[in-house]
């Protein structure tokens, strides 16, 4: 399936939604049955449905994870953790939008959860940045993991970001810096570490959240060292062979499981997860509830020993004589 065949067939299902809305909205105000015309074109929508993302390519899984419809960090938050107190700031400069910080409730355990936020409305798209993280939110969210650390709370964290902000003023406070630092930090944390791909998962913005003891990611996200786009300009000197780009940085979940960076993919729902968010919620946090219950089973010595060693085997290579 091509790109443009992935897009055609999302329009065609946007224009059945609409003729569903439209028919059942005669039906209520004339009150005639067309029962069988919306059974109809809901049975069509599935066959497309089932279509698009039976053979999808690298770059429409890209195009899923950024859906301005799909499911985001906070979204998961408010549907799976209970009693959650926002944490702000990072005692330096200031409080960064794009890194949601808090401890709640998930299940019966008490977690720190730390999620990166890209925004709704053009407004909270604008004063996060487009989930495009500062160096200060990399140091707030190391200081709620450390805080973590102290009263013994599992963490977990959101992955959903196209990258760290590159701008001049993220650089001048230190952002290289900023995120090199959690990665160390938390190759070190004395408590069980939980990581999912949400969305997008892009570079060092990913990694500054993202060592972990599990590592999982949704089956429609992706994560990668750069972005298409970014990829093709470089090597291809132009963008529009993102999807180019896209197949040759294995992105997938697929092949990042196969490539053994990932530990787990995380079913979505047909449609994908912004088709139906609670299920996609309930899917994840019973993945996540799982693998706690396994890492606090296990002695914190060898959490931290199996914490390097799963990092260093990653990009491991047989060269021949």
């Amino acid at each position: 399936m091509t790109t443009s065949t992935y897009v055609t067939n999302e329009n065609t299902i946007n224009e059945i939604d609409d003729r569903i809305r439209a028919l059942k909205n005669a039906s209520s105000i004339d009150g005639i049955d067309i029962s069988k015309e919306i059974t109809a074109l809901e049975t069509k929508k599935e066959t497309l449905y089932e279509e698009m993302f039976s053979n999808l390519e690298a770059y429409d899984v890209v195009k899923i994870a950024r859906h301005p419809l799909r499911p985001s960090s906070l979204d998961y938050i408010d549907l799976i953790i209970t009693d959650f107190t926002e944490l702000h700031g990072d005692r330096r400069f200031g409080d960064d939008k794009a890194i949601v910080c808090g401890v709640g409730s998930l299940g019966e355990k008490k977690v720190m959860v730390i999620g990166q936020w890209k925004g709704k409305t053009t407004k909270e798209r604008i004063s996060c940045n487009f989930g495009m993280p500062n160096p200060e939110g990399y140091r707030k969210a190391l200081l709620k993991m450390k805080l973590a650390e102290k009263f013994k709370l599992p963490i977990i964290t959101l992955i959903d970001t196209p990258g760290a902000n590159p701008d001049i003023g993220a650089e001048e406070r230190g952002q290289a810096q900023a995120i090199a630092e959690n990665i160390y930090e938390m190759s070190l944390l004395r408590t069980p570490i939980i990581s999912v791909v949400v969305g997008e998962g892009g570079s060092g913005g990913a990694l500054g959240i993202g060592v972990c003891d599990r590592f999982a990611i949704l089956q429609y996200a992706y994560f990668s060292v750069i972005s298409p786009e970014g990829c093709a300009a470089i090597l291809w000197k132009h963008s529009r062979c993102a999807p180019e780009a896209a197949n040759a940085l294995h992105l997938t979940s697929d092949r990042l499981q196969k490539l053994g960076i990932v530990d787990e993919i995380i079913p979505e729902p047909l449609g994908a997860a912004n088709r139906n968010p609670k299920e996609m919620a309930r899917t994840l946090k019973e993945t996540l509830v799982r693998n706690l219950d396994e890492l606090e089973q296990t002695p914190m010595d060898t959490l931290l020993d199996n914490r390097y060693k799963k990092y260093r085997k990653i990009g491991a290579f047989v060269e021949n004589a």
